[in-house]
């Protein structure tokens, strides 16, 4: 009150007193959410619904992470377990494309994924994912940072532990109540010094069967399906290896590494010529980079080695396919932990990659004609990321840093063999990794290993305690992307609709932290979980849905040959949808390709007589054709196999192919040639009959 009526009195006099700036306090917000992914935006929403302040600090300038940076078509496995803000962003989805108005470029009609009678859509135009992402903040109020990076050196202020404010780069400073580390790279987490890993576990660290390395499995849709030279110059071994082929050992199978798998960008296509840009060629494009592509396709294999599917108005999210494509393996396994300039450097190496591979395919005179002429129907959109000359801003970083917390999520849980109590949400899809190395075979060729696409049988529960640190470190902090998990689990974990299920998750139970006073580890779950279920959260497993045990060669009476140990001709794809099956799954030939596909099954036997017995699992799209060669003493024997129709013996796993004699060894072999179905590959079984 003096200083106004100084201030009053100087002024009549003529005079002033100097403006003296005086800094606001920083504003505390009840929950601070740090990355403005899909996780990111579900949280925010969730918590100013709940009648709290919050705000969403964004290191790069868009919000909506993958879901708004190409990845138009959602891997959401069983769709009814996803509710929620997640379903609402997907309603809103739907809504929109319902507007017959906004199909400028391809008639709704021809576009089989819009379906008028859903209630939600799943796939879409990056864009699109965008806009409803800032509308649905916008309509709660809710402010959003751009471009503001952690500084995670010095940036994480605690008191005890407790997280009192987080600093950026620029200096600016932001205090809260609760903290939600939604980034895809768990920068917050580590800063904070909550315990973390990176890369794969081996198998026995967490009784899996599907975690560090996995040569086994290294016959499938994503390998290299002909023999080629990895040396730079054919032949000699001393001469080099190409750009992305390592000679070390790729390692024994279910052993661990620090290996990550592969990261590329969800590109988004165009087919529809005026919004189309062509492919440019990158500055410092090196042809070098993509010999082994080259002579992948010399030496036959002409499949078209990426997936482009269809979202609206002609627009493509390409996804990786076949043995060289879009994914750059082995060039990020230092980006988890690395500088924001290291990870710079990453990014614009898999740019440059990704735009020369497009390039290459499209111009290069070494491609195969035919997949040329397929190039040249498409381009890259012309009405997307146009701050970004038309590609994505979002590289799909599948896997960083992972929280090591009370509970870790692993194979176990995706299988339904452990059910937690705690549930916080549900996953189903496939138990999905993608490469994570190439290496250079005994025989001197080039092999990629680390791709597993493995079901989980159904909807599995997912653990509050695997989105917060363990008890004893930081007290108000939730993770719901970089979760607690094993590689394995998390490959099926990592799907854009479970981020934001887990998201609204820890958002709710950052707010009832705050209500009660208590550290995130000490929310009361019957409380959040009536909660979760008043805002449509799926909580519980279907009615029925029974344990995914896996039947192991072990219990099968006599020398059993899986599909893990045939010999395989041509890329088969993995699979375990559709139990019954041995040991982890079983393989099929994705129901094309079929002249260039064969298994053939060989045992070590004591000479004397053997009845053959094969199992599959059953399917209306199954062949029912399918040609079997038994090589037995007296020649060889065939039979014909309907496996639309399960095996007739033991719980319907096997069906006899009759008694033979063999020396010592015999074989049994299945074609695909001329079949009206998928072929399955499962076992094959000798039993000795006495």
């Amino acid at each position: 009150m003096l200083r106004y009526c100084l201030a009053g009195l100087l002024s009549v006099c003529g005079l002033a007193l100097p403006v003296v700036s005086v800094p606001a306090a920083e504003p505390e917000y009840d929950v601070v959410v740090y990355g403005g992914t899909s996780a990111g935006a579900a949280a925010a929403v969730q918590a100013a619904r709940m009648g709290r302040t919050t705000i969403v600090i964004e290191p790069g300038r868009h919000i909506g992470g993958l879901t708004s940076g190409g990845l138009g078509w959602t891997d959401s496995g069983n769709k009814a377990v996803i509710g929620g803000v997640s379903r609402e962003f997907y309603q809103r989805i739907k809504k929109y494309y319902d507007n017959p108005a906004v199909w400028t470029l391809v008639d709704r009609d021809k576009y089989d994924r819009y379906r008028a009678s859903d209630d939600a859509m799943w796939t879409f135009e990056p864009k699109v994912a965008e806009q409803i992402y800032l509308e649905m903040l916008a309509e709660e109020k809710i402010p959003v940072v751009r471009n503001e990076r952690l500084n995670r050196e010095s940036g994480v202020v605690k008191r005890g532990k407790r997280i009192v404010s987080i600093a950026m780069e620029s200096g600016k400073t932001y205090r809260g109540r609760m903290f939600i580390d939604a980034t895809y790279e768990g920068d917050l987490l580590a800063a904070a010094g909550v315990s973390y890993t990176v890369g794969r576990e081996s198998n026995s660290k967490y009784g899996e069967t599907l975690n560090g390395v996995e040569k086994k499995y290294n016959k499938h849709n994503h390998l290299f399906t002909h023999n080629v030279d990895p040396y730079l110059k054919p032949g000699d071994p001393s001469s080099g290896l190409l750009p992305g082929v390592h000679g070390d050992s790729p390692g024994e199978d279910g052993q661990g590494d620090q290996r990550i798998q592969a990261y590329c960008f969800r590109m988004c296509m165009s087919n529809v010529p005026e919004n189309s840009v062509p492919f440019p060629k990158p500055e410092g494009y090196s042809e070098l980079r993509y010999e082994l592509l080259l002579r992948n396709f010399e030496a036959g294999d002409l499949r078209i080695p990426m997936k482009p599917d269809m979202m609206p108005n002609g627009k493509t999210d390409t996804n990786n396919n076949c043995a060289f494509s879009t994914d750059n393996i082995g060039m990020n396994y230092d980006y988890p932990d690395a500088s924001y300039a290291r990870r710079e450097e990453i990014i614009r190496e898999h740019e440059t990659y990704q735009k020369g591979l497009m390039w290459t395919l499209a111009n290069h005179p070494r491609v195969p004609q035919k997949v040329r002429d397929w190039m040249s129907n498409w381009g890259l959109a012309k009405d997307e990321f146009v701050d970004n000359g038309n590609w994505p801003h979002q590289l799909y970083i599948r896997e960083a840093r992972r929280m090591v917390s009370d509970y870790v999520q692993t194979e176990l849980d995706c299988r339904r063999v452990r059910k937690c109590e705690d549930s916080v949400g549900l996953g189903s899809y496939n138990m999905d990794s993608h490469n994570a190395q190439r290496y250079v075979t005994p025989e001197g060729f080039a092999q990629n290993e680390g791709d597993v696409q493995e079901s989980p049988g159904g909807p599995y529960l997912i653990s509050y305690r695997s989105i917060v640190p363990k008890r004893g470190e930081t007290e108000n902090l939730l993770a719901p992307v970089c979760v607690s998990s094993s590689h394995i689990a998390y490959g099926s974990i990592r799907m854009e609709p479970v981020f934001m299920i887990l998201g609204q998750s820890a958002a709710t139970a950052a707010v009832q932290a705050i209500d009660r006073q208590s550290s995130v580890q000490d929310v009361d779950y019957a409380d959040l979980r009536t909660q979760l279920l008043k805002d449509g959260q799926v909580l519980d497993l279907p009615a029925g849905l029974k344990p995914k045990k896996l039947l192991k060669k072990s219990t099968i009476l006599g020398i059993v040959i899986d599909d893990d140990d045939a010999e395989l001709t041509g890329a088969w794809s993995t699979s375990g949808s559709a139990p019954p099956f041995v040991e982890s799954g079983y393989r099929h030939d994705g129901n094309e390709g079929k002249d260039q596909k064969s298994a053939r099954y060989t045992a070590k036997l004591k000479p004397g007589r053997y009845e053959v017995l094969m199992s599959w699992s059953p399917n209306p799209n199954r062949a029912t054709n399918v040609p079997v060669t038994i090589e037995h003493a007296g020649g060889s024997t065939k039979k014909t196999i309907n496996q639309k129709q399960p095996p007739k013996l033991e719980d319907g796993l096997l069906e006899s192919l009759g008694m033979y004699e063999f020396g010592d060894s015999g074989s049994v072999v299945i074609n695909c040639a001329g079949t009206n179905g998928y072929v399955i590959l499962d076992a094959v079984v000798f039993r000795a009959v006495k």
